[in-house]
């Protein structure tokens, strides 16, 4: 399913095929937590920014409009009509970020609904039944994600139980793609790396989940406090004992400049909720580095956001214009900001496969990397 075409140092260029389509390496995957891009984007402009992957979660979907609705509905490919693949994160993530009451024992989490507050049980064989109605491309092993910083104690708990768990997910995860009425058969399995910020808890748990033959290994638990340079250095501990024939997700990250440095340590996946967050807010990415649009300096300036850019926003559109929808709170600007910022993230990654294909990937990081995070 997955194919390395080639190498640059520990940076990949790769292909993983799946049942709804190829996806070329490294990849950005555009966030739509509830099936839906932040920003009044529809799957068409999905299509028109360059995405690849969409990415949407196990839990909100299952809290609304429910997975079994979803199900009923033809999955959630047919749903929100998109025909790419999709990768549905487990819900882990959100039950201990969202949650603000929960009870995590050895069968899983019972918590309170951050909507409504009524009580619900996820676990291992909760979260693979919940993907498998959506019916997504990729499945996330469900996992629980401590807070950084946190006791080392806890952490090598943690990591243990999470392992355990993805056992469990495998084996459910098997069986549901066995059964009959199963919306896709061919779904693929990815499990997720734990244990803080410990190299060694780290290290010794991707050696434990290397060895259970899943279609895809993610590195989660970071991106969510800790230094940049921690980040960094638990991704070069564990990147040695993640399969090499197997593509490699780093979750929730992130900047432009910290997907050239994983993809220089090895990475193949990502997602962030941060281009089009920042884009809401008036924050855009360009060859030049990160611009506010709500500044006065643009008030006037009949030039696109970005030159070099091809997006739908800067080749019809001015900062003048931009910011004065921002300015008078018109939902248009969020719309054209986050076409803009997605496009910007999809095109860097075309980029990158391009540099890699061509063996200069270095070259191109080192031209990149210092002008992508200046704040003009």
């Amino acid at each position: 399913m997955f194919k390395l075409i080639k190498t640059e140092n520990k940076a990949r260029r790769g292909r993983l095929e799946t049942v709804h389509g190829a996806i070329e390496t490294p990849v950005f995957m555009n966030v739509g937590t509830a099936a839906a891009i932040k920003g009044a984007l529809d799957s068409a402009d999905l299509k028109t920014v360059g995405c690849q992957v969409e990415l949407s979660n196990t839990y909100h979907l299952h809290l609304r409009p429910g997975d079994e609705v979803i199900r009923d509905m033809g999955g959630l490919r047919r749903f929100m009509n998109w025909d790419g693949p999709i990768l549905t994160d487990s819900g882990g993530f959100q039950v201990f970020s969202l949650a603000k009451l929960r009870d995590i024992t050895e069968e899983g989490v019972t918590f309170a609904s951050h909507i409504d507050g009524r009580r619900i049980f996820m676990g291992p064989e909760e979260s693979m039944a919940i993907q498998s109605n959506l019916g997504s491309t990729i499945a996330m092993a469900f996992d629980e994600c401590v807070e950084n910083p946190c006791e080392r104690d806890y952490a090598k708990a943690s990591a243990e139980r999470t392992a355990r768990w993805l056992t469990r997910c495998k084996t459910e995860h098997d069986r549901l793609n066995g059964l009959d009425g199963t919306i896709n058969k061919d779904q693929l399995l990815f499990g997720i790396n734990q244990g803080s910020t410990y190299r060694d808890i780290r290290v010794e748990h991707m050696k434990t989940i290397a060895d259970m033959g899943l279609d895809g290994y993610a590195i989660g638990g970071l991106a969510v406090g800790e230094p940049t340079e921690v980040m960094y250095d638990i991704i070069e501990a564990v990147e040695p004992f993640m399969p090499k024939d197997k593509p490699r997700y780093l979750m929730g990250v992130g900047t432009p400049v910290n997907i050239l440095e994983a993809v220089e340590r090895g990475v193949d996946f990502f997602d962030c909720v941060m281009p089009s967050r920042n884009a809401r807010h008036g924050h855009l990415f360009t060859s030049k580095g990160i611009i506010n649009i709500k500044n006065l300096k643009y008030e006037k300036d009949d030039t696109p956001l970005d030159p070099e850019c091809g997006c739908h926003t800067c080749r019809n559109f001015s900062k003048a214009y931009l910011r004065h929808l921002f300015k008078a709170n018109e939902m248009l600007g969020m719309r054209l900001a986050v076409i803009h910022n997605l496009h910007f993230y999809n095109n860097m990654l075309a980029e990158i496969r391009e540099a890699l294909d061509e063996g200069r990937f270095s070259e191109y990081k080192k031209s990149r990397a210092d002008i992508l995070g200046v704040r003009i």
